[in-house]
């Protein structure tokens, strides 16, 4: 049997490229240097990245059309090759970004995405470049709180590299996987598909020279939190809770994560969410609702600073459903406090860093 470059190329006609919905040649992934010699063929087939999720199952279908269209005695041999420059290292990742923050809680409910969006916008309006990266990729809510549900990120060229332009408001430059999903779809993914999902977010974006990134970890201790701590190098972790006792038992479970010899990521401190409960009538009261100064007896008893006690304002919820956080009104009991807490982060982290220097 003779075989020839276009018999080979009519096989990979067969093969449907999942990114493009066209096959192979129609998606201009197959190059022009077929080589042949006998029966052994050698084909190059050009991905847009190399963090392609099609490329394995690609070359797989690739190979068994040329086994089932030609013939099985070839023996072939795919190269792949890439339209974008690899990704950095791990080590090598977000290398203009100063301070990367962790917001995480044990427990969900407790406010933590709430937090995290008032504590970039903050930070933004005290004059410091931020980015604030929704990592939860099963219930993303930064786009709705931010205002900005319609938004679709696209792609720029850096340095021969197609990366993902984050979304700005208020200041913040903002990227969740909430911008790719339909918002009213469930996202049914396995663990590897929504760590590779995460890691795009994170190296495949243009977020460009920042002060600091935050993240907004789902709740729990889950895979999405080993991605994250694999990935990149965190200046440190703010664990939220609220005062009631159930809360602060997972808020421990979150601590000890960080603290895990293998991980060791500094612990900043802690945020007392929904504190006490202030009508609006009733600027002057407090009801605590979930237990009193909660957070105190925790924070002393592992060494950790309090760094700010969030009260628990109806205007709170409504502002984040209307995608205008409070802490864009500084006037506010609630602006003031998000304000507070994130004069406290910045305290926080020079103290770290003037340390670590200085040992």
């Amino acid at each position: 049997m003779t075989l020839y470059p276009n018999l080979i190329r009519d096989a990979l006609a067969t093969v449907t490229y999942a990114g493009t919905k066209k096959n192979l040649v129609e998606s201009q992934m197959v190059g022009d240097d077929i080589v042949i010699n006998g029966m052994a063929v050698r084909v190059t087939l050009v991905f847009p990245r190399d963090t392609d999720p099609f490329l394995r199952s690609t070359v797989k279908a690739a190979e068994a059309a040329i086994h089932y269209h030609v013939s099985p005695e070839v023996k072939v041999t795919i190269v792949t090759e890439f339209l974008s420059k690899p990704r950095p290292k791990a080590d090598e990742l977000l290398p203009d970004v100063k301070h990367i923050i962790a917001v995480s809680s044990g427990k969900g409910g407790v406010g933590k995405s709430t937090v995290s969006a008032n504590l970039a916008i903050a930070l933004a309006r005290m004059g410091y470049k931020v980015g604030l990266l929704d990592t939860d990729v099963f219930g993303p809510s930064m786009p709705k709180m931010f205002g900005v549900e319609d938004a679709h990120p696209y792609g720029v060229d850096v340095d021969g590299r197609t990366l993902i332009e984050p979304v700005e408001r208020y200041g913040v430059k903002l990227l969740s996987i909430g911008f790719f999903v339909a918002p009213h779809t469930a996202t049914i993914w396995r663990g590897g598909m929504a760590t590779s999902a995460l890691k795009q977010l994170i190296a495949d974006a243009d977020w460009g020279a920042l002060d600091y990134l935050i993240l907004d970890t789902p709740p729990g201790t889950s895979d999405i939190h080993l991605t994250i701590l694999q990935t990149l190098k965190l200046t440190g972790a703010l664990i939220v809770s609220t005062p009631q006792q159930v809360a602060l038992a997972d808020a421990r479970k979150g601590i000890d994560m960080y603290r895990n010899e293998k991980i060791n990521v500094p612990i900043l401190g802690l945020v007392e969410n929904m504190a006490w409960f202030t009508p609006a009538e009733l600027p002057d009261h407090r009801y605590f609702i979930f237990g009193k100064d909660g957070c105190k007896p925790l924070a002393e008893q592992l060494g950790l600073p309090l760094l700010a006690q969030i009260p628990l304002v109806q205007s709170v919820c409504e502002q984040g459903d209307n995608g205008t956080p409070a802490a864009l009104d500084a006037s506010t009991a609630t602006g003031q406090a998000f304000l507070s807490l994130a004069q406290s982060v910045v305290t926080v982290v020079r103290r770290q860093e003037s340390k670590r220097l200085n040992a």
